[in-house]
């Protein structure tokens, strides 16, 4: 049984969700230890305890030291079982991470499934779900399996009460792609979104990412959501290149100016912009994996990765005979490169 230390590199969550995603994929079992280490909280909170669920009930795995608070788990998968799941994560935590857990699995499943998630759905430190239905599966789409994903509802922390589905359509196997030019930009869009909030907070941080990228009046839009269990604010600017298209985001918080909301996610879309690399920064961790299950590989061009990114490689080299190679190209371009030994 492989043995794992949760403490490593950026010691958070991404070390058991990729541990557990590469598990059912190869139906090696392991023991994790010191589990969320670097973490105020550390061990298992509840979003993670759910992913740790879900990919037992995907994976037909037995369980030890699965609770709230634990910091050692061991996890033996027996087969991945395609089907109907309803994960509810009971609180705010991202229903996205939990998705990420349990979808490579279900790629090349021996059939479709269909996933209910439910809890947050915009949450910090996890990916939003219009990054997951505007970046990330289409890209995967590229690679064979057809998924649909769906917002029932969203769910802004603390309140969570969000709600997404989730169709798959397995392929025998993943096809990799080089993603090395985004090509020419088509299309950029800001849109700011409040739920049980003052419009007044969007339309500040509309104002200013138009002043600060000089972006006419109609790249900009409000989305006012009825249907929410909490307040909530999210940001959100959309590039829509040739290639792919890119989501940033930034989210508001009490005691934080829609001002500083605002011109967060600008730096990081200004960032990527003028960088010309096709993939920004959290979609090189996401890439990662499937591109490491394909038959081919891949690679793509991004910024300086983050601790993030090298941790979830760490992992997958445990995991996985996958050479990956990160070089530094020119400028502030980076290519990592995804092969097969």
């Amino acid at each position: 049984m492989l043995t794992i230390d949760g403490s490593q590199g950026e010691g958070g969550g991404q070390v058991l969700r990729s541990s557990l995603a590469l598990s059912l994929v190869t139906g090696r079992p392991f023991r994790i230890t010191n589990i969320r280490a670097a973490r105020k909280k550390p061990g298992l909170m509840r979003q993670h305890l759910t992913a740790v669920r879900a990919a037992a009930d995907v994976g037909g795995a037995q369980l030890s030291g699965a609770e709230i608070g634990s910091k050692e788990l061991t996890f033996e998968p027996k087969g991945v079982r395609p089907g109907e799941y309803h994960f509810s994560i009971g609180t705010a935590g991202s229903t996205t991470l939990v998705l990420q857990t349990v979808l490579p699995a279900l790629l090349t499943a021996s059939g479709a499934s269909e996933l209910i998630l439910e809890g947050g759905t915009h949450n910090m430190q996890a990916p939003p779900f219009d990054f997951l239905e505007r970046t990330f599966l289409p890209l995967v789409n590229r690679m064979g399996p057809r998924i649909e994903a769906r917002l029932e509802c969203p769910g802004f922390y603390p309140a969570g009460g969000g709600k997404i589905v989730v169709s798959i359509e397995p392929s025998a196997t993943l096809t990799g792609f080089d993603l090395l030019e985004r090509g020419k930009i088509r299309r950029k869009e800001a849109r700011a979104v409040i739920a049980r909030l003052p419009r007044h907070i969007a339309e500040r941080e509309l104002d200013v990412i138009a002043d600060k990228l000089d972006w006419p009046e109609a790249c900009l839009s409000i989305d006012e959501v009825r249907a929410s269990k909490g307040p909530g604010n999210v940001v959100m600017i959309e590039i829509e290149c040739e290639h792919l298209t890119e989501v940033f985001t930034a989210f508001g918080q009490r005691g934080v100016s829609a001002e500083s909301v605002a011109s967060e996610v600008v730096s990081e879309a200004r960032e990527y912009l003028d960088s010309g690399v096709p993939v920004g920064r959290h979609l090189a961790d996401q890439l990662l994996l499937p591109l490491a299950l394909s038959t081919n590989g891949g690679a793509y061009r991004t910024l300086r990765p983050s601790k993030h990114t090298q941790t979830h490689i760490d992992v997958l080299r445990l995991f996985l005979d996958v050479d990956i190679a990160v070089d530094h190209r020119e400028g502030g371009c980076w290519q990592i490169g995804v092969r097969l030994s």
